[in-house]
């Protein structure tokens, strides 16, 4: 950082000693190219919690309301995979998904592979609440959907978990959605319960029942680990009670789309009328704006 502006320091005193006004245009490309540096220093300088590095979990709920709901579940579903679409070095992982009878998703599980994923999408837990004329009513009416979000960091092996055999009650079923006939004919699909806490994991998103429950131990762990760093935090905690109710009350996000456009953070404050734009995926100011939460 301090070479980049020194460099546009020495570029300036040349321009103005000389007069080459024609370097003014590769001074401007300069000063824009540090500016980014420094936005991407400061963010960093703020995913400091000792789990921010890690990759991350997110689980996606239906609230109440049937169709219009899941229907809802699927849309925060694709905007986190368009999100995920445009970051660098970044893998996604859908690892359990229950599809709804008409339309949507009951819930979801996604895996986001990237450097600070969980710094970054942590304060997207909670609940999202969508505003629109419903097109599944012939009425057109107005509809209020709900969904919860919830993001957990994967745990590294430098963090120990100890996990005992006689907590766990693990379930094998036969996996449902996309998959092909192999995974649909068996039951590959694997649940795990953790007895002393009753956190439920699923993982159906390998044709292989071993690996699955690999998988599905990664993620009790990794559920187990969130629930101790949020004892520490009080003020996590409370939200985390918040999030057993998916509805009035407890969101934390707005999204309305009739009879204006408009999503609002109700924590951080701050909004947008480009709610096409997020919903394709293009969250960063949410994230960048949550840093600070």
């Amino acid at each position: 950082m301090e070479e980049s502006i020194e460099e546009n320091q020495e570029i300036f005193n040349y321009i103005h000693e000389n007069n080459e006004q024609s370097l003014l245009q590769e001074l401007h490309k300069e000063v824009i190219s540090t500016l980014k540096l420094s936005d991407k220093i400061r963010h960093v300088s703020l995913l400091n919690d000792e789990a921010d590095h890690l990759n991350a979990f997110i689980e996606i709920h239906a609230g109440a309301g049937g169709t219009e709901s899941q229907d809802w579940a699927e849309m925060l579903q694709r905007m986190y995979l368009r999100w995920s679409d445009t970051q660098e070095n970044c893998e996604v992982l859908l690892l359990q998904e229950m599809r709804g009878e008409e339309a949507g998703i009951k819930s979801c599980t996604l895996k986001i592979i990237m450097n600070y994923s969980y710094g970054w999408l942590k304060a997207e837990s909670g609940i999202h609440r969508l505003v629109r004329i419903s097109p599944f009513d012939s009425n057109k009416r107005r509809h209020t959907s709900f969904a919860s979000v919830w993001v957990y960091p994967e745990i590294d092996e430098k963090i120990e978990i100890d996990v005992k055999d006689s907590d766990l009650r693990i379930d094998t079923y036969r996996a449902s959605g996309a998959g092909g006939q192999h995974v649909n004919k068996t039951d590959s699909a694997v649940r795990i319960t953790h007895l002393p806490t009753n956190i439920v994991v699923q993982c159906q998103s390998d044709r292989s029942q071993h690996k699955n429950k690999s998988n599905a131990m990664k993620m009790i762990k990794s559920r187990i680990y969130e629930t101790e760093l949020q004892k520490r935090k009080e003020d996590e905690n409370q939200k985390n009670k918040e999030k057993k109710d998916i509805g009035w009350g407890n969101q934390i996000r707005s999204y309305i789309l009739h009879p204006y456009k408009l999503i609002k953070d109700l924590r951080s404050g701050y909004e947008t009328s480009n709610v096409n734009e997020v919903l394709d995926g293009k969250l960063d100011n949410f994230l960048e704006n949550s840093l600070t939460l």
